[in-house]
């Protein structure tokens, strides 16, 4: 009986799709102009596949909640030069370290894998070929 619930709810975690509250239109084509900030470095963390769709994940950066992504969306962050945290909450808690270069920009993968009973996270810091093309698959959530 416990494995039977627990197929249910991996099965309507795959199924539907859950929603976050979007950026503009404006701020989506902006942010995909791809142009680093002169005295910060920018940061994309892009969820550009299907799977886990009814999931919302939070992200944080350097501890601080930026936003959540959903099924083929994508955050945008400008961060001070330096040490930068980009961690991302579902069943489980994963981060990536960077050091924040000024004038560059950073894009971070973030995977949806399969849980025990929820959708678990893995982050990848990508090339910036991938990053953009992962970037443009998306449209940009709302960034706090």
């Amino acid at each position: 009986m416990k494995k039977l619930i627990a197929l249910a709810a991996i099965a309507i975690n795959l199924v539907g799709c859950a929603s976050v509250n979007m950026g503009s239109p404006g701020q989506d084509a902006a942010a995909k102009k791809f142009v680093a900030p002169a005295n910060a470095a920018g940061v994309y963390i892009y969820r550009n596949e299907t799977m886990g769709a009814a999931v919302k994940m939070d992200v944080e950066v350097n501890g601080k909640a930026v936003g959540q992504t959903a099924a083929n969306t994508f955050l945008y962050k400008e961060v001070a030069p330096g040490k930068t945290t980009v961690t991302s909450k579902a069943e489980n808690t994963d981060t990536v370290e960077i050091d924040a270069k000024p004038g560059v920009l950073y894009y971070i993968w973030q995977e949806v894998k399969m849980g025990a009973l929820y959708a678990r996270t893995k982050l990848h810091l990508v090339s910036e070929a991938e990053g953009k093309k992962g970037v443009n698959e998306t449209k940009l959530a709302e960034t706090k």
